[in-house]
C-alpha cells in the first residue's frame, strides 16, 4: 500500500464514482432500498478489501446477487434477506476453511458465459417497471413482472420515465465507446436529476436516505427461521463464491504478476457477508465491472478498494439529501446499460463457433438462468458440460488424463536438458485438453522460469473444447507479455477451428508440422536476439 499511494487513492475515487449509481440501483432492485445498497458497498467493500485474497478486488452489491435476492425478499421479507446474508457468510467461511476455493476454477467457460448472459437478461427485465414509470407488479419471475409492467404502461403511459432511462443508458453506452476512462454513469445520473428539478418533471425519486450507517444490530435474526432459510443461504453462498473467484481471475488476467488466493478470497467474502447484514446491507460479492475499472485506473494494492469504500461512506454522511433526489428511472437506465455491457458478443460468438457441445451448454445455461434461477442454471450447465466432455473423451482411443512433459527436472531426456540450457522448453500435451485439466496447464505453462521460447507439442491432443482453448490463449498472452516466444508443432487440422474461434493462436510466433522445425525456428530466434551464438558458416 506504500508503493504508489497516490495512484491507489485516485483509482479508489474513480471506482467510487462508478460504484455509487450501481450501489443505489442494485439496492433498489433488491427490494431493500437504496440505503441497503450503499451500506453493502461500504461495509462489505472495506471488509473484503482487508481480508480477501486479491489485492485488486472491489466488492459490493451486484446484479447477479440482486437476481437471487428478489424472490427471497418476496417470500421472506427484508429480515429474511439479512438472515440469508449472515448464513451465507458463515457458509463461505466454512468453504474457506475446507479449502475448496481451488475447485471453483473448474467451471467451464460456456457455463460462465451462459450464466453471465442470463444474468444480463434478468437485470434488464428487472428494470422495466422503473424505466416505464409504473409500480413494480407482484411476483418474483422477471419475465412475468416485466410483461405486466408493459401492460400497465400501455394503460397509463409515462413518457418522462422512459425518456430518462433511455437517455441515461444511451449516454453511458456512447460515452464508454468514445471516452472509456470518463465515469459517464454518474454524469448521466447528475444530468437527469438536474433536468427533473429544473423542468419540474414528474419523476419518482429514490426518497429520503438516512444520514449515515445505522448502528450494527442482530435484531433481524429469527433463530426459528434458520432451517427454512438454509437453502436460499446455500444458493447465495454458491453465487458469492463463484462470482468472486471469477472476478479475481479476471483481475489476475488484466495484470502481470498478480495471483489471488482463492481460499483467502472466500474467507474475506465470508466476513464481508457476515458484517454487511449487521448494518442493513444485502449479501455481497466481488464486482467484475468495478474490479476492472480499479485495475484500469492504475490500482496496485488494497488501498484503492478501501478508498472506494471510504469515499462512498463520505457521500452517505455528507450528501444523503442530494442523493435522495435521484430519479428511479435514471437508476434504471444505469442498470440497463450495465446489463448491455455485461454481454461480451465476441466471447459468445467465439464459444458458439468452437464446438456444438460448447454452444449447447452456453444456450441451456442462459435459458435456465432466465427461466429458473442462477444456482439451478450453474448446476444444469455443469452437469451437461461434464456429460458432453466425458462423451468426447470416451470417443477417443485413449482415456489418458492430460499429461504435460517435461514435469520434473529429473525426468528430462538428454535432448530436453540440452534445450533447457538454450533457454528453450518443449511441452508435450497428451490426451484431452478440456475444462477439467486446462487450469493445471495454465499454471504450469505460465510459471516457466529462465526460458525465452516455449514450444507446445500438440500432436497428441485428442480433444479440445472452448475452455481449453481459452486457457491456452490466456497462457500464451501471459508468456507474450513476459517476452517469451511461443511456437506450436503438430496441431491437428480438425482442432484448429476451435483455437482460431477464440483467438488462441493470434500471438503464436509460428506453427510447424513437426517439433524439429519448431526447434530450428526457436534457435534462429535466439541467435537473432543474441541469446545464442550464431552457428559457424559451413566450410
Amino acid at each position: 500500500m506504500r508503493r504508489r499511494p497516490r495512484r491507489d487513492l485516485l483509482a479508489g475515487l474513480t471506482v467510487a464514482i462508478v460504484a455509487l449509481p450501481l450501489a443505489l440501483g442494485f439496492g433498489v432492485s433488491s427490494g431493500l432500498g437504496a440505503e441497503a445498497g450503499l451500506a453493502t458497498a461500504i461495509v462489505a467493500g472495506a471488509v473484503a478489501a482487508v481480508f480477501g485474497g486479491s489485492n485488486l478486488q472491489v466488492s459490493g452489491p451486484t446484479g447477479a446477487m440482486t437476481v437471487v435476492l428478489v424472490p427471497i425478499v418476496a417470500q421472506y421479507g427484508p429480515g429474511g434477506v439479512l438472515t440469508v446474508g449472515l448464513m451465507a457468510g458463515v457458509i463461505l467461511l466454512a468453504l474457506a476453511v475446507a479449502r475448496v476455493g481451488r475447485y471453483m476454477r473448474y467451471v467451464p467457460a460456456p457455463v460462465v458465459e451462459g450464466f453471465t448472459l442470463g444474468i444480463a437478461c434478468v437485470i434488464a427485465l428487472q428494470q422495466v417497471p422503473s424505466a416505464l414509470g409504473v409500480p413494480k407488479p407482484e411476483g418474483d419471475k422477471a419475465v412475468a413482472v416485466a410483461w405486466q409492467a408493459v401492460l400497465d404502461f400501455a394503460r397509463t403511459p409515462d413518457w418522462t420515465a422512459i425518456a430518462l432511462a433511455v437517455a441515461v443508458a444511451a449516454i453511458m453506452l456512447a460515452g464508454a465507446r468514445l471516452r472509456p476512462t470518463v465515469p459517464f454513469s454518474i454524469l448521466a445520473v447528475i444530468a437527469a436529476t438536474i433536468a427533473v428539478r429544473l423542468l419540474d418533471l414528474d419523476a419518482t425519486p429514490i426518497g429520503a436516505l438516512p444520514p449515515g450507517l445505522p448502528a450494527p444490530s442482530l435484531a433481524f435474526l429469527d433463530p426459528a427461521a434458520i432451517g427454512t432459510l438454509l437453502t436460499p443461504a446455500i444458493a447465495v453462498a454458491a453465487l458469492a463464491a463463484l462470482e468472486s473467484l471469477l472476478s479475481a481471475s479476471v483481475a489476475d488476467g488484466m495484470t502481470v504478476g498478480e495471483r489471488h488466493d482463492p481460499d483467502r478470497e472466500l474467507f474475506g467474502q465470508g466476513l464481508a457477508n457476515i458484517a454487511a447484514p449487521l448494518f442493513g446491507g444485502v449479501p455481497a460479492t466481488a464486482a467484475i465491472a468495478r474490479t476492472a475499472v480499479n485495475v484500469r485506473s492504475g490500482a496496485s494494492s488494497r488501498l484503492a478498494s478501501l478508498t472506494h469504500a471510504a469515499v462512498l461512506a463520505a457521500i452517505v454522511y455528507a450528501a444523503a439529501p442530494l442523493v435522495a433526489h435521484i430519479p428511479l428511472a435514471a437508476l434504471a437506465g444505469v442498470l440497463l446499460a450495465t446489463a448491455i455491457r455485461m454481454v461480451e458478443v465476441g466471447s459468445l460468438r467465439a464459444i458458439a463457433r468452437a464446438t456444438r457441445s460448447d454452444a449447447l451448454v452456453l444456450a441451456l445455461t442462459a435459458v435456465a438462468t432466465v427461466a429458473l434461477d442462477l444456482v439451478y442454471a450453474v448446476i444444469i450447465g455443469l452437469v451437461i458440460a461434464g456429460a458432453l466432455a466425458l462423451r468426447a473423451v470416451a470417443g477417443q482411443a485413449r482415456l489418458d488424463q492430460v499429461d504435460f512433459k517435461p514435469d520434473l527436472p529429473g525426468e528430462h531426456s538428454d535432448e530436453e536438458h540440452a534445450l533447457l540450457a538454450e533457454h528453450i522448453v518443449a511441452y508435450r500435451i497428451d490426451g484431452p485438453l478440456f475444462f477439467a485439466a486446462a487450469h493445471r496447464f495454465l499454471l504450469e505453462l505460465s510459471e516457466v522460469a529462465d526460458v525465452r521460447v516455449v514450444i507446445l507439442r500438440m500432436s497428441r491432443v485428442t480433444t479440445v473444447d472452448a475452455t481449453g482453448a481459452l486457457v491456452l490463449k490466456d497462457a500464451v498472452d501471459r508468456l507474450d507479455r513476459r517476452g517469451i516466444l511461443v511456437l506450436v508443432s503438430g496441431l491437428r487440422p480438425g482442432q484448429r477451428p476451435v483455437f482460431d474461434s477464440v483467438g488462441a493462436l493470434d500471438r503464436i510466433g509460428g506453427r510447424h508440422s513437426g517439433t524439429p522445425e519448431a526447434i530450428q525456428h526457436a534457435r534462429a530466434h535466439l541467435q537473432r536476439a543474441g541469446v545464442l551464438p550464431h552457428a559457424p558458416a559451413p566450410a
